[in-house]
């Protein structure tokens, strides 16, 4: 797959307007004024040149609200799952999103899926801000950004056949295939994604995990959507079917020309598959670039010390590898930390990142380089470090 960010090193893209060094991971947002839901259905059906951004992630929040009382209940604070995330997701990518569990990955996706309100920012898709669109136009955003769940085992119904499963979106969307077609359309579903056709009549216990991925999988190509988002989608597999798994989202991808963002913990799977990685740290995204960039210079300290705890098999290899092992825990994300959240954690931390939240933005000191580490990082101190990991 061609990544049209990765011919230089950089991402393309012009410098955000908010910054003062060029940040290549988000580009100025085309906004489309409409008067009428009509014109905005129609600028969401509109295609988007293949390596131009196709969603538009601008400081993204959400925040939980903590009650008290019982009858008469009062916010006493809010976990904040998601505090001001930004980035773009280019036509024909995939960009991977890694990080501890409770950083907001899956809070993320919900978010650009509407399945949750956010409490500030916003989504711009094709240039329409879906966390203020309802009707028609949010219906069509829904279409067309799909998603596959983490547990194939609770994500599918176990009292509707595969048939039903996969054909229920159209029920929603009749338009995308009339009735009396929906049948042969659910087959040829299962034969994408390597499967029985005939099996069509079975209920979800009767297949393995791996294969009961593959219909999530078909359930989400069902209304021909252009982004898919997976919420760890392997991570509930064995091995050799994680390979299976991901070389048919691999194939699958060319053929319906998707973008993909993939959340998943295993840094070897997101290299793999990711054209651009994002790692994110107690709701905020702690670096994002190339997976060159991210993978075989790193310039955020929590991202070398991710990298350095990846198990490395070759014994050779292992061989004066140093580890980085974090001290204390992670802080709670209803009192994160004042200024860079991860400073309680870092051992380059200074007075600084106590008082002022660094910015994600490429470091002063690689602006005008060449070097690979030339990506964004949110630290006031970043420098590249060589990690040994796996491949």
């Amino acid at each position: 797959m061609a990544d049209p960010k990765k011919t230089d090193g950089n991402p393309a893209g012009p410098a955000d307007a908010g910054s003062e060094v060029v940040t290549p991971n988000v580009t100025d947002v085309t906004e489309i004024d409409v008067a009428t839901e009509s014109a905005a259905v129609a600028a969401i059906e509109a295609p988007v040149e293949r390596g131009k951004p196709i969603l538009q992630v601008r400081n993204l929040v959400k925040h939980f609200p903590l009650t008290q009382g019982i009858l008469f209940k009062r916010q006493v604070g809010a976990v904040k799952a998601v505090d001001g995330v930004s980035f773009d997701l280019y036509q024909g990518e995939t960009l991977g999103i890694v990080g501890e569990s409770g950083c907001g990955k899956s809070t993320v996706a919900r978010l650009l899926m509407t399945l949750e309100t956010a409490t500030a920012g916003e989504v711009f898709y094709k240039g329409q801000d879906i966390t203020r669109l309802s009707g028609r136009a949010l219906k069509a955003v829904r279409r067309n950004i799909q998603m596959v769940f983490q547990d194939p085992y609770t994500s599918l119904n176990p009292r509707m056949t595969v048939g039903d499963i996969i054909g229920e979106p159209f029920d929603i969307h009749p338009e995308v295939a009339p009735k009396g077609d929906r049948r042969g359309k659910v087959q040829d579903l299962l034969d994408v994604v390597g499967l029985n056709p005939e099996y069509i009549n079975r209920y979800p216990h009767q297949f393995s995990g791996g294969q009961r991925q593959r219909i999530g999988i078909a359930r989400g190509l069902a209304l021909n959507p252009e982004i898919i988002i997976c919420d760890e989608p392997v991570s509930a597999l064995d091995v050799s079917v994680q390979a299976q798994v991901i070389n048919l989202m691999e194939k699958l991808q060319d053929e319906f020309n998707l973008s993909y963002i993939f959340i998943a913990h295993d840094l070897s799977i997101v290299r793999h598959i990711s054209d651009r990685v994002g790692v994110m740290y107690l709701g905020k995204m702690a670096e994002i670039g190339t997976d060159t960039q991210i993978y075989d210079h790193p310039t955020h300290p929590y991202t070398q010390a991710l990298l350095s705890a990846v198990p490395v098999p070759d014994p050779e290899a292992r061989t004066g590898r140093e580890r980085i092992i974090l001290s204390g825990d992670v802080p709670s994300p209803a009192n994160p930390p004042s200024g860079c959240r991860f400073r309680t954690r870092c051992w380059k931390a200074q007075d600084r990142c106590a008082n002022e939240v660094p910015l994600l933005a490429i470091p002063e000191r690689f602006v005008a380089s060449t070097t690979p580490a030339a990506h964004e990082s949110a630290c006031h101190f970043a420098e590249e470090k060589d990690v040994i990991h796996a491949a």
